[in-house]
């Protein structure tokens, strides 16, 4: 079954006291593990995109908390709590968009302090668990957003997607290309597109790599290529993922998605964003207020070039992300639900009955 035989991201090594990753800047070329024990390691790792994804990095961050207060040498809980908490305070700075990695370290947070007045052991024992269960919910969390998302779908529908929100990204079926693995074990026949996603080239690289591992049908398209597919016909519904979203519904999401979203609409195509609750961030009215981050130019005018592809000197702009109007947005899909315009209505009807964010 697909997602059993899972990619996984990240992982624990207990025994070894590791946080295990896929390096995802060497794929498609080459898969390696690499193995991750200080907080300075981790934090390069999320920063350097070699972990990735809104989920995986929340993940990863909720493993390196764990790991932090576990190498204290603190011999008491209180102790061990400021350790983690400067190691918090360091994985917080990794990326600046994401808000699941927050979320992950401060609800570490929140477990440590319950735990204060118990010996260093059982406090030890149950962040690891707390971490765990971060890891757990988000696998449980990924199968019913697929879920969800494959109600909206039909047999046969060319989807267009933009970046990566599949296994590498998250646990298990990854949020964006949750439905179009779970449409493959049903026959849909999905006929995938993917943008390439400049400039770090995630969709080539990572969405590419996954899909053909599980003989989904995919092709590869630049990102200008978009409006051509859209105008000949071939895309009935456009997925993607989320880094943040803001309590009126805009979205941020990997650097050209507004773009893509611009295009649906005007192609009447449904535009549908895939994320888990623990993305949307009611204490942030509108996209507004969503820090966006900028990142090396050399991304742009060097990485992926046997020699620079750009005159030396010139300016740059590279933010990491841009946000999507909740305008342009026919549903947001979590794992309780499509959440439809007026979306801060819906997002509280989340809150209120799944009892999320108390």
């Amino acid at each position: 079954m697909i997602g059993e035989e899972n990619l996984e991201a990240v992982a624990l090594d207990e025994k070894r006291g590791e946080l295990l990753i896929i390096d995802q800047t060497l794929l498609p070329n080459e898969f390696r593990r690499i193995g991750l024990r200080t907080t300075e390691d981790i934090w390069e790792a999320i920063g350097r995109l070699r972990v990735r994804g809104a989920p995986a990095i929340g993940i990863a961050a909720g493993f390196g908390g764990y790991l932090a207060a576990r190498s204290s040498n603190a011999a008491d809980t209180p102790g061990m709590f400021r350790d983690f908490l400067k190691a918090k305070e360091r994985l917080a700075s990794a990326r600046p968009t994401a808000v699941n990695l927050f979320h992950a370290l401060d609800r570490l947070e929140k477990k440590f302090r319950t735990l204060l007045d118990a010996p260093r052991s059982v406090a030890e024992n149950a962040i690891l668990a707390e971490a765990k269960a971060i890891r757990d919910e988000d696998a449980a969390m990924c199968r019913a957003l697929g879920e969800n998302a494959l109600s909206l779908l039909k047999p046969g529908m060319g989807i267009l997607t933009h970046c990566n929100a599949g296994q590498l990204a998250a646990s298990r079926l990854g949020t964006a290309l949750a439905p179009i693995y779970l449409g493959q074990e049903r026959g849909y026949r999905f006929k995938v597109f993917a943008d390439e996603t400049r400039p770090l080239l995630q969709g080539a690289r990572l969405t590419a790599f996954e899909l053909m591992r599980y003989g989904i049908d995919v092709t590869l398209i630049c990102d200008n290529m978009a409006a051509a597919v859209m105008d000949r016909g071939w895309i009935q519904a456009v997925l993607v993922g989320c880094d943040r979203v803001a309590a009126n519904g805009d979205t941020a999401n990997k650097i050209g998605t507004s773009g893509v979203a611009i295009l649906a609409k005007y192609h009447n195509i449904p535009f549908y964003v895939l994320g888990p609750t623990s993305s949307i961030d009611m204490t942030c009215p509108s996209g507004r207020e969503i820090k966006i981050e900028e990142r090396p130019a050399g991304e742009v005018t060097d990485l992926w070039y046997e020699k620079p592809m750009a005159p030396k000197g010139v300016k740059v702009f590279n933010p990491a992300f841009d946000v999507t109007d909740h305008a342009l947005i026919s549903g947001i899909i979590t794992q309780y639900g499509v959440a439809k315009p007026p979306f801060e209505e819906a997002f509280e009807q989340f809150f209120r009955v799944k009892g999320i964010g108390d």
